[in-house]
């Protein structure tokens, strides 16, 4: 099939290899290679430490890393993020550049979170290092120079469904209350019944092949079944009340915008306060292509609605993405 992909980044098809995620260990290298081609960030604006937090239950330390502005001054808004991978791959140096940019240019102190990835674990591994994460944030609030009063979760692709899970969880086990979820082309529905779902099969980067693989790494043999929690697949929840507001996007031609586009739709339904876009001529992981004027606008916009959720003033000295 052909798609009628924004210019400048169909440009760019060519060179993106092919992710097989059905093989973990070639996916992780894949995902490595692409990430080696981003250029490494300025990190002078800020102080980035990594640490570890307790694991929850007996589950092992979650490593984090933190990114605090050196402007800053008292308790500054924090954004706890997850990355992208297809539940299968990614870790700290994934959104390295993304983590940083985002904490300089809202102003923000950022904690992103390496969770555990499948098949080696699977659900709910994840979404309990990602939770213990945000019980972390919370608790060490003062440490971290963080208003406790002020956090929120964000996400790409698979990490925007595990920072959907998150604020489910939080709003279910009386967890910290989240300011805000940025939601970003998110991973939410293991049944893969979307039309969208249906045909992107040839997507880039992207289609329904690689995530039904990916949803069995995650899930097993429960993978669209009649058991799969909301906590695994934030698009099966029943009751999207007393959520925190939520910003999402979906990318145009993308197996999960379908998904996105009802989750947003459902969560305004129950009186959820929240902002979606849908950018044209945009692939699943399109954003690779940082120098395109969509990729910059994503950026931009993202900044955006984090600063004005979180009541933050542009720092003078703000770079974006």
């Amino acid at each position: 099939m052909s798609y009628a992909v924004d210019p400048e980044l169909a440009h760019w098809l060519p060179g993106i290899p092919e992710i097989d995620v059905g093989d973990a260990r070639k996916a992780r290298e894949t995902e490595r290679s692409l990430s080696a081609r981003c250029p490494e960030p300025d990190l002078a604006g800020l102080t980035v430490e990594d640490r570890e937090v307790p694991g929850r239950h007996g589950a092992p330390p979650v490593p984090v890393r933190v990114y605090r502005p050196r402007q800053g001054s008292g308790r500054l808004p924090a954004v706890l993020h997850m990355h992208s991978g297809g539940f299968v791959s990614g870790g700290l140096h994934t959104e390295h550049a993304g983590a940083a940019a985002i904490a300089e240019s809202v102003g923000a102190v950022v904690v992103s979170v390496d969770y555990r990835l499948a098949p080696e674990h699977p659900h709910p591994a994840a979404v309990v290092d990602c939770y213990a994460a945000l019980l972390w944030l919370a608790e060490t609030a003062e440490d971290l120079g963080v208003d406790p009063a002020c956090i929120a979760v964000s996400g790409q692709n698979a990490g925007g469904g595990l920072a959907a899970a998150v604020a489910l969880l939080a709003r279910d086990c009386g967890g910290p209350a989240l300011t805000f979820q940025a939601l970003g082309t998110p991973a939410l529905d293991d049944r893969l019944a979307t039309e969208s779902m249906w045909t992107c099969v040839d997507t880039p980067v992207w289609h329904r092949g690689n995530a039904k693989q990916s949803w069995a790494a995650y899930l097993g043999d429960e993978a669209g079944g009649p058991r799969v929690s909301s906590y695994a697949a934030p698009a099966r929840a029943t009751d999207l009340t007393r959520l925190p507001p939520a910003y999402v996007t979906a990318s145009q031609f993308d197996p999960f915008r379908d998904e996105a586009l009802e989750y947003a739709r459902r969560l305004a339904q129950a009186n959820v306060p929240v902002e979606l876009h849908l950018y044209p001529g945009t692939f699943h992981g399109s954003t690779f292509v940082a120098g395109a004027a969509v990729s910059r606008r994503i950026a931009a916009d993202l900044v955006d609605a984090l600063r004005r959720v979180l009541a933050v003033a542009p720092p003078a000295s703000a770079r974006l993405p």
